[in-house]
């Protein structure tokens, strides 16, 4: 390929990187899901070769396009856009955590930040501030795999298929992800705690 035909965006820079991690990401989870080419493709209703473009790092994808593998996909548009840096220490500073959203989690009332490097692999951690009065009960979550949540500090009530289960500091909980679970902070102070769930689910 030649210099001018590199994909650039409008001010310059080469996206190459960008669409290269994009590309890791879907062939990632296409794997986890033991998903093949053609099968991605009819659920996502994109061609075989748009895809395999796609996880070689080749092309430009329209954010459609990305909106339609994430839903074949199961994983919300945000995982295939949090881009994985060429950096690949398993060290994360609390000075360098990305604040991640979606699932109509990201409000002033809660930050969520991602403590795994990046969501390639089998399992996601995050530190999840809480503050007083936080309730996701209007929209209760349900989605694949296990999740495990600790209490540093404050409380925490975490309701698992309609039943309330109040954790404090120190207090942990595990409970299966494909039950209908949503949290309270029925405190006066923020409920710092850290969640744990695998497969990832940003």
């Amino acid at each position: 390929m030649s210099e001018a035909a590199k994909p650039r965006s409008s001010d310059g820079p080469t996206i190459a990187p960008l669409v290269a991690a994009i590309g890791e990401t879907v062939r990632s989870i296409r794997r986890e899901r033991t998903l093949t080419l053609e099968q991605l493709a009819e659920a996502s209703g994109l061609s075989v070769g748009v895809i395999s473009q796609l996880e070689r790092g080749i092309g430009n994808p329209a954010f459609a396009t990305l909106v339609q593998l994430a839903h074949a996909l199961d994983v919300p548009v945000g995982r295939l856009l949090l881009r994985i840096e060429d950096n690949k220490s398993p060290i994360v500073r609390k000075t360098e955590r990305r604040r991640v959203g979606g699932h109509g989690l990201a409000t002033a009332a809660a930050t969520y930040e991602l403590l795994t490097p990046d969501l390639s692999g089998a399992l996601e951690a995050t530190w999840v501030t809480s503050q007083p009065g936080h309730d996701t009960s209007k929209t209760p979550f349900t989605h694949n795999g296990e999740e495990f949540g600790i209490v540093l500090s404050g409380s925490l009530d975490v309701f698992v298929d309609g039943v309330r289960h109040h954790l404090e500091a120190g207090d942990s909980i595990r409970y299966s992800s494909t039950i209908p679970h949503w949290y309270v902070n029925p405190g006066d102070e923020p409920a710092h705690c850290i969640w744990v769930s695998t497969p990832p689910t940003w």
